[in-house]
């Protein structure tokens, strides 16, 4: 079956949010440590808005996050999905 076949199916869009929630969340944890770890630990949470989400920096922040896990879930659901 096509991708374009699976995609009209509503078990496609079900299977592809099991699948990009989780990995959204994943690499938002990795990422924040990533770029702050030590203000993280230290409780310097005004430090951390200010290096990710400060000035318009949320915007790439989450964007890329939310497009990455979005074509992720959907590359592993039709490479699952039969």
């Amino acid at each position: 079956m096509s991708l374009s076949q699976k995609i009209q199916q509503p078990i496609f869009w079900k299977n592809v949010a099991k699948v990009a929630i989780p990995f959204f969340i994943v690499v938002t944890i990795i990422s924040l440590f990533m770029n702050s770890w030590r203000d993280i630990f230290a409780g310097n949470f005004d430090l951390v808005n200010q290096t990710n989400f400060s000035g318009g920096k949320w915007k790439q922040f989450w964007g890329f996050k939310i497009v990455l896990s979005f074509l992720y879930g959907i590359w592993m659901t039709n490479k699952k999905m039969v």
